[in-house]
């Protein structure tokens, strides 16, 4: 090798990330899993591909519906998806201490706090002091929040149908039970439930 060249290896390498950035504007989702994937695998030696593939799949899949229900149901009415769930978990559950709405909805504290002030404040939404603790707070709707969230739902609920409706009923039924079980009894994992 002469002053200057590059071995062959480096070559390689840098060929292969120039090919790699080419072809990245042609990748969609599902290209760009098994990119990731052999990659993953190749150079990095990571071995449960599946595993990575059921994840990235599984969050784009509630990204993708998320985000429609929010740009088609709630921001046209002035709302935001974590607003809907606060709601439609002290709608059909409440009046509920807003610790109980935190993991019902899979938001902290902190967020149900901060998200309820607002939703106050719009009027859909009474926190008054909860009967056991000086500090709880309980959560319930207002009049208008309970119209509110019978037309939001009614629209919603179409929406929910529509995405659900591409699969049978038995196979919605055992995406219901796959999904359980893979949230199910997860102590193990740091985070909400």
């Amino acid at each position: 090798m002469r002053p200057g060249e590059l071995p062959d290896q480096v070559i390689h390498v840098l060929t292969t990330r120039v090919d790699d950035r080419h072809a990245a504007s042609e990748l969609d989702f599902w290209s760009f899993v098994e990119l990731a994937n052999t990659r993953l695998a190749r150079e990095f030696g990571f071995s449960h591909p599946l595993a990575t593939e059921v994840l990235l799949t599984l969050n784009r899949a509630s990204s993708v519906v998320t985000y429609d229900l929010e740009a088609t149901v709630h921001r046209p009415r002035g709302r935001s998806w974590s607003g809907f769930r606060l709601l439609f978990v002290t709608w059909l559950a409440g009046p509920l201490e807003a610790k109980k709405a935190a993991e019902l909805t899979g938001m902290s504290r902190a967020a149900v706090s901060n998200l309820a002030k607002t939703l106050v404040v719009d009027g859909l939404l009474e926190r008054t002091p909860g009967e056991h603790d000086g500090r709880s707070v309980l959560l319930s709707l207002t009049k208008r929040g309970q119209v509110e969230m019978v037309e939001v739902f009614r629209a919603q609920n179409e929406r929910e149908h529509e995405w659900a409706g591409v699969l049978t009923e038995t196979e919605q039924r055992i995406l219901v039970l796959l999904l359980n079980k893979l949230i199910t009894d997860r102590g193990r994992f740091r985070g909400r439930t």
